[in-house]
């Protein structure tokens, strides 16, 4: 279980470190609000894919455990993960990786609640839970049942309170965002770790398809 955590927490990350709107109203946030502001904003955006889990199982549990939808969501997860990860290095490697602060100032209800509106109005967000999200769910759910299904989103929302956490930190008391190339070169692993897991999915899904041990 071990593994399903560190996984959850490693793909997390390739999704939260990416330049968007979450990051950049973080970013904003803590140099207005100090450096409690990003996990104050996470809340929000946790709870949102909490719901969003729950909705999933409730509507979804005896499709997740078919061979056709265990192999449609391989494959389309696993195109997209690759597809997203090269995606990352080529634009890491490009130096097209940039970040734009809004300096808008808020409390710590509102920020809750635009951690939530900002997740859910992001299409990306969307489309990563509906395949990506799903996949992973359905391998946590086949391992471990619902205690995987939970171990899996503890991981992933951790990634999401480490990394805002710790750029709200960051910026909040230095008034600086990471260094540039360093940033880079995270996104350009992230991106990897990207490729290998959708690879991953693709062979799960071949395996499923053609009966294979």
């Amino acid at each position: 279980m071990a593994l399903l955590f560190l996984t959850a927490l490693a793909v997390a990350f390739s999704g939260a470190m990416m330049p968007g709107p979450m990051l950049t109203y973080t970013i904003g946030q803590s140099l207005n609000n100090g450096p409690s502001a990003g996990l104050i904003i996470t809340i929000g955006h946790a709870l949102l894919e909490l719901a969003l889990i729950i909705l999933i199982f409730l509507g979804f549990d005896v499709i997740l455990q078919s061979n056709t939808a265990q192999t449609v969501i391989g494959l389309i997860g696993g195109a997209l993960l690759i597809y997203m990860g090269a995606s990352m290095i080529i634009d890491a490697a490009k130096n097209k990786i940039q970040i734009n602060i809004n300096d808008t100032k808020s409390n710590s209800r509102n920020m809750i609640l635009t951690g939530a509106v900002i997740s859910a109005a992001n299409p990306y967000f969307l489309l990563w839970w509906a395949v990506i999200g799903l996949g992973f769910l359905l391998q946590a759910y086949k391992s471990f049942g619902v205690g995987g299904v939970s171990l899996f989103y503890i991981g992933h929302i951790s990634a999401d309170f480490i990394w805002y956490g710790l750029i709200s930190l960051i910026v909040g008391k230095t008034r600086r965002f990471i260094n540039a190339s360093i940033y880079r070169y995270i996104i350009i692993v992230l991106g990897g770790l990207l490729i290998f897991f959708g690879g991953g999915f693709i062979i799960n899904a071949v395996k499923i398809l053609f009966n294979l041990p």
